[in-house]
């Protein structure tokens, strides 16, 4: 299915590479080049790419592109996932996926990759598998391994591996038994210049981390759980018990794991948590124009907004900028004419603008349209689709576990058309 993988870094340097078929020649990375140079956003290459001979996966994660080659067809959501489940691992194990990282640990990323995929096949893709396999990089065990020339894989086979329950090991054993489970959505939003909601959709996931001593058998409810649309859940979820109760029962994995996914896709259902007055204007003589943004809460349930940070890709006529801030700080990038206006926490009482004038070059025709405000954000402590977690039941331990429930709430793509 996989024939290699290539990890390819912001400035198109190929820095690794891994094959598990046949070697097939770094050059079929040029037709992702050209996509790449076409596209304005790291974000904005498509994942899925055509050649004479290969079709090229691809996902962008910690400013680093995954780059599969595949030889005949496969469902393109199989591969990306995988590649997710690899970027993942990484994370795991040397807690940051970033090309330093990745580098330092050349050895256990491709004894990673060796058990991950088995001639072109998802094999282990388990955190809990893999690390009693191959152990997670410590300062000592590298000191060890250089000194007696031994490896960080392991003899035995994992105790989860042949088990009907594979993403678990056995014989778990805490002091502090803990559940804790971080509800975290992303709203994207088009407003148009009036304010009125082009479109509007919330991606949630729930990230869980589960210490429990034994073989724990969970149980989570929600409030409301007819919200959630499009759901995908980890494979230690009882999918029948969802169908007829709508309640999530899995005897979890051992550490942290993605426990579900889902979308509320009902535009009159999702709550946009600011509203944006704006207006910004060029004139046809005078080679200048004017700005002027506020932004202030809407719907956001009486919790503070904060890490506000607006982002306008002006026209490239506009020279420079001559603005006012009541709060926040703002710069502009003379080379790539992007103007970022850094808020921080949203005060109602005192709502942020914007304004001043902006400076065009000379003899250059009014520009066709208007930019776009692109708006990040952060909630804490809210669910902006309204899901809530009701109860957490524990079964088959005698054990009472610490238990908690977080809430966030951040922009992914929110855009205003001025």
């Amino acid at each position: 299915m996989i024939h290699s993988l290539f990890l390819i870094n912001n400035f198109g340097d190929v820095f690794l590479e891994k094959h598990w078929k046949s070697v097939i020649n770094r050059s079929v990375c040029d037709y992702f080049f050209e996509a790449k140079e076409k596209a304005l956003d790291p974000e904005n290459v498509p994942p899925v790419l055509q050649t004479p001979h290969h079709y090229l996966i691809t996902i962008y994660r910690g400013k680093i592109y995954f780059l599969s080659v595949i030889q005949s067809e496969v469902p393109p959501l199989f591969v990306i996932e995988f590649l997710h489940r690899v970027a993942d691992t990484f994370q795991d194990y040397f807690g940051e996926t970033s090309e330093t990282v990745i580098k330092d640990n050349l050895v256990t990323v491709y004894e990673l990759l060796e058990e991950m995929l088995d001639n072109g096949f998802p094999l282990a893709t388990e955190s809990n598998v893999l690390k009693e396999m191959i152990k997670p990089p410590t300062i000592l065990r590298s000191v060890v391994n250089t000194l007696i020339g031994s490896s960080n894989v392991g003899d035995v086979l994992p105790t989860g591996q042949l088990s009907n329950i594979p993403w678990r090991r056995t014989g778990v054993k805490y002091t502090n038994n803990e559940a804790y489970f971080d509800v975290i959505e992303e709203i994207d939003a088009i407003l148009d210049k009036s304010g009125s909601t082009v479109f509007a959709d919330i991606q949630g996931v729930i990230e869980a981390c589960v210490r429990l001593s034994g073989m724990p058998d969970l149980t989570l409810s929600f409030m409301n759980p007819r919200l959630l649309d499009d759901v995908s859940f980890h494979p230690c979820v009882r999918f029948k018990r969802w169908e007829s109760e709508q309640v999530l029962s899995f005897i979890p994995p051992d550490g942290n794991f993605t426990l579900m996914t889902y979308h509320v896709n009902s535009q009159n259902l999702v709550a946009i948590p600011v509203y944006v007055k704006q207006n910004i204007n060029f004139f046809d003589t005078g080679n200048c124009g004017r700005l002027d943004i506020t932004i202030g809460p809407k719907q956001t349930m009486g919790k503070t907004i904060e890490g506000i940070v607006v982002t306008i890709h002006m026209p490239k006529s506009v020279l420079s900028t001559n603005l006012t801030s009541t709060q926040g700080n703002y710069t502009y990038d003379l080379t790539t004419k992007v103007l970022v206006w850094d808020i921080g926490k949203l005060n109602p009482q005192k709502l942020p603008n914007l304004r001043g004038t902006l400076s065009m070059q000379a003899g250059c025709p009014k520009p066709d349209e208007n930019p776009s405000l692109n708006i990040d954000l952060k909630i804490q402590q809210l669910a902006i689709s309204g899901v809530k977690v009701s109860r957490l039941d524990m079964f088959g331990e005698k054990y009472k576990p610490f238990k908690g429930v977080k809430y966030l709430t951040k922009a992914g793509k929110f855009q205003v058309r001025t």
